[in-house]
């Protein structure tokens, strides 16, 4: 069973959940490199990444070290859809000591502007 790391969660970042089973330091090292793998994937419509996006709803990371995601679009009829999760996939399994990821699409709840994080509305002129 995952457990939640006890930092504050702020309204554009996802909850991330490591597996009991790790050491803090792995849990460090782990999120620090998930979270850089995951601003490694664009929608190729937008010139901000899906983390800073807040596409990214909940990491949770089980004792085996495979890594689920719960992520969304910024709309349903998205022109990626289709492959927007097995670049998610492919760039978190890349992640040293990860063992593979899954991604699970959601749209509960609905993906708006202000999960958005400070970088992504400088990216996208959006103040």
């Amino acid at each position: 069973m995952a457990t939640e790391i006890e930092d504050e969660v702020q309204p554009n970042r996802p909850e991330i959940n490591p597996a009991s089973a790790l050491t803090p330091e792995e849990i460090d090292r782990l999120t620090d490199d998930i979270i850089a793998a995951l601003k490694t994937v664009y929608d190729p419509e937008i010139p901000a990444d899906i983390y800073e996006l807040g596409l990214i709803y909940r990491v949770d990371i089980d004792n085996e070290r495979h890594v689920n995601i719960d992520m969304t679009l910024t709309a349903p009829g998205c022109p990626v859809a289709g492959e927007m999760p097995g670049w998610v996939e492919n760039a978190v399994s890349m992640v040293e000591g990860v063992k593979g990821a899954t991604v699970k699409m959601t749209f509960d709840p609905p993906w708006d502007q202000s999960r958005m994080s400070d970088e992504a509305r400088v990216a996208l002129d959006m103040w």
